[in-house]
């Protein structure tokens, strides 16, 4: 019954969404509005996107490389300033994830987002202005990682927060979507200014236009509320009573709604009762030192870890010189191909986000795809190493085998590695400590993301002919995954964000505390405050003692 009174796109959802929730939850909740939202906060992984695709694209341009020096240097001399270059954002990445978690905390979620836009449009403006300044290249790209690494905590914990349970994966994997399509759109703005622009003009536009989604961000972020459970957190309870309706498309008086206020205030009163304090101290305390916080802690920083030694950002960063590697010649046949990878990403991404994301679940998602993409990296190693394009001659059948391994490795990587570990850090961890999670996971990514950008091109020039052993080196660490998921990783596919609590054995961890404070301090009661409180105290104020 609740199928046939559905709207358009809930029954689209219903035809391709296969989880519990998605069967017992009202069809009203699929509106517009939370779809635009999630669409809006994702410009901020467009960020991103714009510019890993922009900066493989001008590094290897002739215009950039005499400008800035690098024309001239060896081939170690240039990969070390090369991911000098590229790298320099990294640092601001990791520092921006933790000011983003700060001012998501105590300003919240919108706000940060609208700050971290600000950020790096400034970021943008100085790289584009430098004038063949090396030290001035690395400031714009240092303050432009503050916004995009803030961004890039920020987008998931926003959107899982205001995301139904049954599609909070598709919604949370726009992210990696926008993020793929902001590569996608960078790639071609590279191949466009090479063929129809001239001069310093030909990696000035490209720099200055990674500035287009940061004003998306801004201008989106105002028309959009706050997060409900940020101001659930905050004691703002008619606020997020208000936001909550408005996002799920319901009165406040709704069942619907009351169930999932309830959920979020029993989840609150429940890791108040275990710490207590809300200091940077007591929160890092409750999630390291509470056996069920700490597993979510881990497996957030573990799946980061993983998800950057795929290999996955060499490819994004120095595409045209890995292109160069595998026999394609020319810059803008390089930067054509780069083009092409950026279409599969996104195209992959969205079939994913729509067919699997919440239908297949996060657990078989990364399984089956760490062995699809071990095996792509594993057969471009061995071509590199048996076959070796030669100067000169045409690319043989084996290498244009290779080169549509890039393809697959980029399409097996949406499916399962780039939305997931996003979609799982941002949805398992308790209300409390899910930004500080999410920013620890972020700053993670991007420490490795640094370790990856940096070490990627002396790898292509010094590990072996053309680079060969880089391939086998992401390979096997991409088949090690695999364990890794299958005895650590827990399926939540359709599990409300309060359930985590369940899965992850906090709720029985609760009750415990509560038996043992029972019968070891029966005087006292931990309050909403985090304060004790007496039970003369508590006796006073109860509707029996005015009776």
């Amino acid at each position: 019954m609740a199928q046939e009174n559905a709207g358009l796109a809930a029954r689209f959802l219903y035809k391709i969404v296969k989880n519990d929730s998605m069967k017992q939850d009202p069809p009203e909740i699929y509106g517009w509005r939370v779809f635009m939202l999630a669409f809006s906060a994702c410009f901020g992984g467009m960020l991103f996107g714009m510019d890993i695709g922009t900066i493989g694209g001008v590094l290897v341009l002739p215009e950039f490389k005499d400008k800035y020096g690098l024309t001239g240097l060896d081939d170690v001399g240039q990969a070390d300033l090369s991911a000098n270059i590229a790298s320099t954002l990294q640092a601001g990445c990791f520092l921006g994830c933790f000011t983003a978690s700060w001012i998501a905390d105590r300003w919240g979620r919108r706000t940060s987002l609208i700050a971290n836009g600000l950020i790096t449009i400034i970021g943008c403006i100085i790289q584009s202005a430098s004038m063949g300044s090396i030290a001035s290249m690395y400031v714009g790209r240092f303050v432009a990682g503050v916004g995009v690494g803030g961004a890039s905590m920020v987008v998931p914990l926003y959107i899982s927060e205001n995301a139904p349970r049954a599609i909070r994966g598709g919604l949370t994997g726009i992210y990696q979507l926008f993020i793929a399509s902001g590569a996608m759109l960078a790639f071609w703005i590279n191949y466009g200014a090479i063929l129809h622009i001239h001069g310093s003009a030909v990696y000035i536009v490209p720099l200055a236009l990674q500035a287009l989604p940061a004003a998306l961000l801004v201008g989106c972020m105002f028309l959009n509320t706050e997060s409900p459970r940020f101001l659930a957190k905050a004691d703002r309870w008619e606020e997020a009573t208000a936001v909550l309706s408005r996002v799920r498309n319901l009165p406040p008086t709704n069942e619907y709604v009351a169930a999932e206020l309830k959920d979020i205030a029993d989840q609150l009163e429940h890791e108040r009762m275990l710490i207590g304090g809300a200091t940077i101290k007591d929160l890092l305390r409750e999630m390291f030192t509470i056996p069920g916080n700490r597993k979510r802690a881990l497996i957030s920083i573990g799946l980061m870890i993983c998800q950057q030694m795929t290999g996955t950002n060499a490819i994004n960063y120095y595409a045209p010189q890995i292109f160069k590697n595998l026999g394609l010649t020319g810059n803008s046949t390089g930067l054509f191909a780069t083009g092409i990878y950026g279409v599969v990403k996104m195209v992959t991404c969205a079939c994913f986000l729509i067919f699997a994301a919440d239908s297949l679940g996060r657990r078989r998602s990364l399984l089956w795809t760490s062995i699809a993409q071990g095996s792509a990296m594993l057969y471009i190693g061995l071509y590199v190493r048996i076959s070796p394009p030669l100067p000169g001659q045409d690319v043989p059948p084996a290498g244009y085998f290779a080169l549509v391994c890039i393809f697959l490795f980029a399409g097996f990587f949406q499916f399962g590695w780039g939305p997931v570990c996003w979609i799982y850090v941002s949805e398992i961890p308790t209300a409390r400590l899910r930004s500080l999670n999410v920013a620890i996971a972020a700053a993670t990514q991007w420490l490795f993301n640094f370790v990856v950008a940096r070490a990627t091109p002396n790898m292509l020039a010094t590990v072996g002919a053309h680079g060969y052993g880089a391939f086998i080196i992401y390979s096997c660490f991409c088949y090690s995954m695999f364990f890794y998921v299958w005895f650590l990783i827990p399926e939540t596919k359709g599990l409300s964000l309060e359930k985590m609590d369940d899965l992850f054995g906090i709720t029985e961890f609760v009750k415990h505390v509560e038996e043992d404070r029972e019968r070891h301090a029966p005087a006292t009661e931990i309050g909403m405050d985090g304060k004790e409180i007496s039970h003369v105290e508590k006796r006073e104020v109860t509707p029996s003692s005015h009776a």
